[in-house]
């Protein structure tokens, strides 16, 4: 017979084994008050599974620095620069549109290092054709180095046809390196590295997660989406590389996504990220001048390129995104395919449309994932109530990561608007600083806005009563992501 009292006491030894030392350790990381209390409340709901859980998804690597593995050559000397920089504050000083902007430019320099360069071309890519189009044109014309970090690499039609461009211009001689997020990129197999490797190119995958060696690495994921050729041509935005950014999704329709194309010193900063992610994944170093341009400082849009990640000491892309609408007084445009903001940043939307900034922001409808879309369904009402437009995009899937502030500031880059791109990916964003690139996205906001439905809070408000509780339900989770 199965004795209840015996089982209640050993439930309650494992209890007191797992939950109380892992929720000391929670509240010892000082984490907002929101996380410590949903992990806690994860941890008393399901002792044992909520440990696991936690130690496989919650812990946090940002004060214990262990993605510190800046000391290549090239780094301290960007260092060096950097610094400089600071003190003379570079191209602001020349350039009169830029003083508006200088306290996000300095915050910028301090939290991330991010240089502000002046030297730089843009064009906005609005597809995967145009952009693997750009993308595959661009790597054509290599002659020493072809640099690639992406969260997804599809071993699909379109990755082969990158796979097999690469090859061609190895046999040529040009260097071709690539990262790939280990979890983003799983259904990559062994034949597709050995292939790659065996002809010489360089491909690692970032933090590899295999059992039993699964720990909470699966929640810090590299998110970047970058790629930089010979130092002077770099690309940034939300594409990876797979099929559904041209074919879109059977699912979910069209996929609209935003890239960019970079000419000029800034993609020299992107070449700093992925110097720094190269390290850490091969312990092998980039140096010399080949790979580190010197600035031109030559006429052109000027850009700031900021990265984020446990890698940093400061959320420096949330805050920026924080300082940028804070500092608003016109209008703020956003699109994001996950609205799950932090308190600030949701505080920064509302107290910004209650000052009568014209405050818009578009998500998807239809998403490829059911938690983030409840979850951000979940922020739809507050926001309506302080003033903010919103509006749900409904041409398929919008996977677009980018925001206008005012007449000249924008940003595209990586980043989505929810804590995991904020807190716990390593995430990379272009930071613009030009009236007339900011008109051109503008236009870009404004057809993505034709394609979609204004919401309104009275209607907002007799969504069912099922859409409720999968919103609240979302939103309780969501903090431990």
């Amino acid at each position: 017979m199965f004795d209840w009292n015996q089982f209640l006491g050993w439930f309650s030894i494992v209890f007191l084994l797992t939950a109380i030392p892992v929720a000391f350790m929670i509240v010892l990381e000082k984490r907002s008050p929101y996380k410590t209390v949903a992990w806690i409340l994860a941890l008393i709901l399901l002792p044992v599974f909520g440990m696991l859980f936690y130690l496989v998804f919650g812990q946090t690597y940002r004060k214990r620095k262990m993605f510190s593995q800046r000391g290549l050559q090239g780094l301290r000397e960007w260092r060096r620069i950097t610094s400089r920089q600071l003190r003379s504050f570079g191209p602001a000083q020349k350039n009169t549109e830029l003083k508006e902007y200088q306290h996000l430019i300095r915050l910028l320099l301090n939290n991330s290092n991010a240089l502000l360069t002046s030297g730089n071309q843009l064009e906005i890519l609005k597809d995967g054709q145009q952009t693997f189009t750009s993308l595959f044109e661009a790597i054509e014309t290599a002659q020493h180095h072809i640099h690639l970090e992406y969260y997804i690499f599809d071993n699909d039609k379109t990755g082969n046809q990158l796979k097999q461009l690469l090859l061609r211009k190895r046999a040529e001689g040009v260097e071709v390196r690539i990262i790939v997020d280990d979890v983003g990129s799983w259904s990559l197999s062994k034949k597709f590295f050995r292939q790659l490797r065996e002809k010489g190119i360089e491909i690692y995958p970032f933090m590899e997660v295999r059992f039993p060696r699964l720990t909470s690495k699966v929640n810090y994921r590299n998110h970047r989406k970058i790629t930089i050729i010979d130092g002077k041509t770099g690309f940034i935005g939300g594409m990876n590389i797979a099929d559904r950014y041209i074919d879109g999704d059977p699912k979910l329709g069209h996929w609209r996504d935003t890239h960019l194309k970079i000419t000029g010193d800034a993609a020299a900063s992107l070449q700093v990220i992925f110097a720094a992610d190269w390290y850490f994944v091969s312990h092998k170093e980039l140096k010399g001048r080949a790979y580190f341009r010197r600035f031109t400082e030559d006429a052109g849009i000027p850009v700031q390129i900021g990265a984020g990640g446990p890698d940093y000491d400061w959320e420096g892309i949330a805050q920026a995104f924080f300082s940028a609408i804070t500092n608003a007084r016109k209008r703020v445009f956003l699109v994001t395919p996950y609205l799950m903001p932090p308190p600030a940043l949701l505080e920064a939307l509302k107290t910004a449309a209650l000052s009568k900034v014209d405050v818009r922001i578009i998500i998807p409808e239809k998403s490829d994932s059911r938690v983030s879309k409840w979850c951000s369904f979940a922020y739809v009402e507050e926001l309506l109530e302080a003033g903010v437009q919103m509006y749900f995009y409904q041409n398929g899937f919008i996977h677009s990561k980018y925001m206008l502030v005012d007449d000249g500031f924008s940003t595209i880059g990586t980043s989505n608007f929810d804590f995991r791109s904020f807190e716990t990916n390593f995430e990379a964003n272009a930071f613009i600083y030009n009236r007339n690139f900011s008109k051109e996205l503008e236009q870009h906001f404004l057809e993505d806005q034709q394609h979609s439905r204004e919401i309104k809070l009275a209607q907002w408000r007799k969504r069912p009563q099922t859409n409720k509780i999968r919103e609240a339900l979302a939103h309780i989770v969501s903090p431990m992501f």
